[in-house]
């Protein structure tokens, strides 16, 4: 036998497959036999079909796994030669839990934000119970035409922005990276989709003084520990992730400044802020120095404490609570009172530099961006110019 014969059996021992049967029992599975060519025999595949909690979606289920299968077969597929192949029949639940122990472990590695884990974690919820309903059973089956169909139901059924939907979509782009990385999926089903990005400039939702009033004299009765913390991100810009993690040994109580660790901030530089007076008085107030120099100053019940507050708690205390009391509209977040600070600051006739250097910004087209334009003064010298024309 010449060697273009050899070739030509071996190709076709390497075609040889039966046809994909159902079997019935107390697991229940789909098998075939296909031949092996690193043994030279016949090899038997099974792909478990996992639940199904009526013979109707059992015979669908698996006239669609069969389906694909025969395809595949036909097209001269080889389960054994292609050793990743049997990931792309992963449950999708199970591939599920398996993403979400990955969050967690890389949150407790630090290479996760607690804010960017608790948000990965809601997109996750959320796509694993609308790609149940929508019919993913095995994660091939997240591909191009599921992604279409949920951005839609997360901007039309869900009824969100179009910013939650780009957010989705982000999140979409990781979660595929993370499939391909370990070869569940072959090809990025998030292709072709790109962020849509809003007409106009972002609006800055300052909140206004009346209001800012309102809750310094509901907190000054209710909880001044939390006051503290709408002081720091309204007078030093200190994001509620930063904030969380503070310690009292950050303090420099002669100076008047707090270090903020490159560990710890959102540039991850080390920079040091300066503390208003009133800031330093509201400190010695709340006793916040009488407690250990490792203690964070934000624990429980906002107080100071050896275990550290979640930086969600900080948003969840301004929604569930300060808000219905206060009666601050939605458009009004924690987070704004960092931008209400910064424009008031910059309202106030603070040099721009001044205000840069406090808010941390890597350079000052950033700060611009909070001049409120009603304050936007004519330039003196050139009021009176005139030219040769």
């Amino acid at each position: 036998m010449t060697l273009s014969e050899k070739n030509s059996e071996l190709i076709k021992d390497i075609y040889q497959w039966t046809y994909p049967r159902l079997a019935v029992g107390k697991r229940n599975y789909v098998h075939f036999s296909s031949f092996d060519p690193e043994s030279g025999k016949m090899k038997r595949k099974k792909i478990h079909l996992g639940r199904c909690k009526t013979k109707t979606e059992l015979k669908s289920t698996s006239d669609r796994i069969i389906k694909r299968l025969v395809e595949k077969l036909s097209s001269g597929w080889n389960p054994w030669i292609d050793a990743n192949n049997h990931l792309e029949y992963t449950l999708f639940v199970d591939l599920c839990d398996k993403y979400r122990e990955f969050i967690y472990k890389s949150y407790k590695s630090n290479d996760l934000r607690e804010q960017t884990m608790t948000s990965y974690l809601s997109y996750l919820n959320v796509f694993q119970k609308w790609g149940s309903h929508a019919g993913i059973t095995y994660i091939y089956q997240f591909d191009h035409r599921k992604v279409s169909a949920f951005l839609d139901y997360v901007y039309i059924e869900r009824n969100n922005t179009m910013q939650t939907r780009n957010n989705y979509l982000c999140w979409l782009k990781v979660f595929s990276h993370y499939l391909i990385e370990r070869c569940y999926i072959n090809i990025d089903p998030t292709t072709g989709f790109s962020v849509i990005k809003k007409r106009g400039n972002k609006q800055r939702k300052v909140i206004p003084d009346q209001l800012l009033k309102k809750i310094k004299d509901f907190l000054e009765v209710k909880n001044k520990h939390y006051l503290l913390a709408c002081y720091l991100i309204h007078y030093c810009f200190i994001r509620p992730h930063e904030m969380s993690m503070l310690k009292i040994r950050d303090i420099n109580l002669k100076k008047c400044t707090m270090r903020i660790s490159g560990d710890i901030s959102k540039n991850h530089y080390d920079a040091v802020i300066t503390l208003p007076k009133h800031v330093i008085m509201l400190m010695l107030d709340l006793n916040i120095f009488d407690s250990p120099g490792t203690f964070y100053i934000f624990s429980d019940r906002f107080r100071p404490g050896a275990r550290k507050k979640s930086e969600k708690a900080f948003r969840d205390y301004w929604n569930e609570t300060l808000r219905p009391a206060v009666g601050l509209a939605y458009e009004y977040k924690f987070y704004s009172l960092k931008d209400t600070g910064i424009t008031n600051m910059l309202r106030a006739k603070t040099d721009i530099l001044s205000v840069r250097d406090q808010a941390r910004h890597s350079n000052i087209a950033i700060t611009d961006t909070y001049t409120p334009k009603d304050i936007a003064d004519a330039n003196e010298l050139l009021i009176n110019y005139e030219g040769v024309l």
